[in-house]
Parts: C-alpha cells; structure tokens; sequence
C-alpha cells in the first residue's frame, strides 16, 4: 500500500472517521451508556481533572436564526453529543451568534451540569475584556465558564490577569490561550515559557504538523 497520501484524502479519510463517531446509530438504552462509558479520555494536566477526547467547535454551524427549522437539527446534535459521553464545547464571540445558540439550545435542553463550555476574549484594553467576558457569560447563559482563552495572544497580558481575577473568584475554572497560524508558534512558545496556563489551543493534525518543530 502506498504510505504517501494526499490532503485531499487524508482530509477524505478524517471526515469518515468523524462521520462514524457522530452519526446516529439505532441502539438501545443500555448500548448507549455502554458507548457512553468508553470515550476516551484525558487529563487536563494542571488538575487532573478528565475530559473527552472528542469535542464540538461552534464556528460557522451554531451560528444561526432561532426560528425552530434552523434550531432543531443542533438541538439533535447536543443531544446525541451529550449521549456518547461528550462534554466540551467550544465557542467564542468572534463566531457570530453561536454563544447565544449554545447558551438558548443547552439551557433548553437541561444540558448545563453535563457540559465543560469553553470560550474566549479577543479585544484590547483591560475594561474591553471584562465586557466582552460579561457578554459571554449571558450569552451562555452561565455563572461559571469552564475555560476562557486569550484569543490568537490579542493583549494577552491584560487579559490573563482579567482572567486569573475571575478564576480566584470562581467564575471561571481553567485559563489558556489559542492561535490559529503557525507563524505564530514562536510567540506562544514564549508566552508558555512565562506564564502558567492550564490549557493552549492552536492548529495541530495530521495536515498541520508545524508544531511538532518546536518540540
């Protein structure tokens, strides 16, 4: 078999792989908490604490209308995530209406308890991050957001220390930080050299393996 494969299948191969995951599958009550109890997981380093290995971005699906036709297909979706043992959810104010859709669909559905939502601030100026972490907060419809990221290192210092003042409150649990170019590798690395962050998100898979240079 030839071991060189193109982006175009790989990408192929990927979209099957998660298409098996997510699609439904007529099963029985009891072979659903079986599926359930046999998602990987891992550890979140700085706590110990256990999350799925499969998650749910937001961007571009979730943002959507509230008439019920455009609703009621990610309600499905929510339902059938949260049956298979998933937890994460990530969003972002950047990804137009989707903290909203996700704040109306899971309070809707009961979900909140099951879920560990995940978000992110990308503004400049201390006062600018408090509004723009208040807004995600109802938006999400939510006391406490499980993790806030300092989006693609915009004003990064300022807003982590907004973030550690939330978390000592309680409010927020885990602090991070993402990017999404590689270019920007160089910069995160230093970030990560100065900081203690619990989380980082950046573009990392099997088409995009930049990062393993810096390991």
């Amino acid at each position: 078999m030839n071991e060189n494969i193109s982006r175009r299948q790989a990408a192929k191969l990927i979209g099957a792989g998660a298409a098996g995951v997510l699609l439904p599958i007529a099963a029985s009550p009891a072979q659903a908490i079986s599926e359930s109890s046999m998602m990987l997981t891992r550890a979140i380093p700085s706590s110990g604490e256990k999350l799925p290995v499969i998650g749910l971005g937001t961007w571009r699906v979730f943002d959507v209308g509230s008439s019920e036709s455009e609703r009621a297909p990610l309600e499905d979706v929510l339902r059938l995530f949260v049956q298979r043992g998933a937890r994460v959810i990530d969003s972002s104010p950047m990804y137009g209406r989707s903290e909203q859709v996700i704040g109306d669909l899971t309070s809707k559905l009961g979900l909140r308890d099951k879920l560990f939502l995940a978000t992110k601030v990308w503004t400049r100026g201390r006062q600018a991050g408090i509004d723009s972490i208040e807004t995600s907060f109802r938006r999400l419809q939510t006391n406490r957001i499980d993790l806030m990221q300092v989006h693609n290192l915009v004003d990064v210092s300022t807003q982590l220390a907004t973030i550690r003042d939330l978390k000592t409150q309680g409010r927020i649990r885990y602090v991070g930080v993402t990017h999404y170019e590689s270019g920007a590798f160089e910069a995160v690395e230093k970030i990560l050299r100065s900081e203690k962050l619990d989380f980082l998100q950046i573009n990392y898979s099997i088409m995009e393996r930049e990062a393993d240079q810096r390991i």
